[in-house]
């Protein structure tokens, strides 16, 4: 039997149901700018008949991210600024991102990289780029951990990906490798021995941060998954985006901490979205999100307390968006203390 594939043309999510027939143009103009793919196990979870559901909403195509905002930004959290070579983005002093490539197994409406992934994004870093990338961090004792994303570094094979392993285990003052990744719930089956094998560098730490927004993604299988990393002895953190629609509840939001904790997962960024390109219909206003963050206080176990973060437009960090370095400023925006004592407003004053 042949494996089900990928939806990732309009006619796919049309023959899916996911998308009824009068809204076919209006989705093929997203797909058009945006990339689009929606996994097998993810279209199992999709009720077809509920307008309102939950995954669907992350993944099938909305007319509504036609409409661009003023404040919207292809590069909404500023890695261009902060990029000395290609695929590396060195904002803090001690830690990098390493964007090896820029696709996904599956592609988030409300992505803040957008404009940089898929098909048609920036692609995988060429053999000489990767020289450069590895070089870079090997030249700068002040970097102390690596943070590899992009695009989803667990599409990469396990031959390549224990190959660049190696690499950064020959760099003494590097002690920790961070993954951020989809894969274990949008692609369980991918996470095989070969795979959690190559994750692991002698001298280093290894960290897994799974990207899940909503209960629901934690299926049997993406579970098995998650037990399989863990049980390999690699260290399971969360990352989880405030969107309207999907995990804007109390309860929801509960329930989504609970199942980490519950799979050895411990919470650890809860964000506020980004201002991408038409993803203005997925952004709670910053005193709806805190207002949200606070009643989950005393709700839920201590171990089920993300921080809640918001990265600064234009590249200058991120910020404890219920912290004291976020004020209500009077004329409806709030006043940001980034990390270096600098202050911002959001939304941004000027576009």
């Amino acid at each position: 039997m042949t494996a089900a594939r990928s939806l990732s043309t309009v006619d796919d999510l049309v023959a899916a149901g996911l998308v009824r027939e009068d809204k076919r143009a209006q989705t093929a103009a997203v797909a058009e700018r945006y990339a689009v793919a929606v996994t097998p196990p993810l279209v199992a979870l999709i009720d077809a008949d509920d307008p309102f559901d939950p995954i669907a909403r992350q993944f099938v195509p909305d007319a509504a991210e036609l409409v661009t905002l003023p404040e919207e930004r292809d590069d909404p959290i500023g890695d261009l600024a902060h990029s000395p070579v290609e695929g590396v983005v060195h904002r803090y002093p001690d830690r990098v991102l390493l964007k090896a490539v820029h696709v996904c197994p599956v592609y988030c409406r409300f992505c803040f990289r957008r404009e940089m992934v898929g098909p048609e994004g920036l692609g995988t870093l060429t053999p000489a780029e990767l020289d450069a990338a590895i070089a870079y961090i090997a030249g700068r004792p002040q970097i102390w951990e690596v943070i590899l994303t992009g695009g989803d570094p667990l599409v990469l094979s396990p031959r390549r990906l224990r190959d660049m392993m190696e690499r950064l285990a020959a760099i003494d003052h590097l002690k920790i490798v961070r993954f951020h990744t989809r894969v274990p719930v949008v692609d369980p089956a991918r996470i095989d021995a070969a795979l959690i094998e190559a994750l692991k560098a002698s001298g280093k730490t290894t960290y897994v941060a799974l990207h899940a927004n909503h209960p629901r993604e934690f299926t049997e299988d993406a579970r098995a998954a998650i037990a399989r990393i863990v049980d390999a002895g690699l260290v399971m953190i969360s990352q989880t985006v405030l969107l309207k629609g999907v995990n804007d509840d109390a309860d929801v939001l509960a329930a989504l901490m609970r199942t980490f904790v519950e799979n050895r997962i411990k919470p650890y960024y809860l964000h506020h979205p980004d201002l991408a390109p038409g993803t203005a219909h997925f952004r709670l206003s910053l005193a709806e999100g805190r207002a949200l963050v606070e009643r989950l206080r005393g709700r839920v176990s201590g171990l089920c307390q993300p921080a809640y973060i918001l990265d600064i437009p234009g590249g200058h960090g991120k910020v404890r968006a219920d912290s004291m370095a976020v004020e209500e400023a009077d004329d409806g925006c709030f006043r940001l203390r980034d990390f270096r004592g600098e202050t911002h407003f959001y939304p941004p004053k000027e576009s």
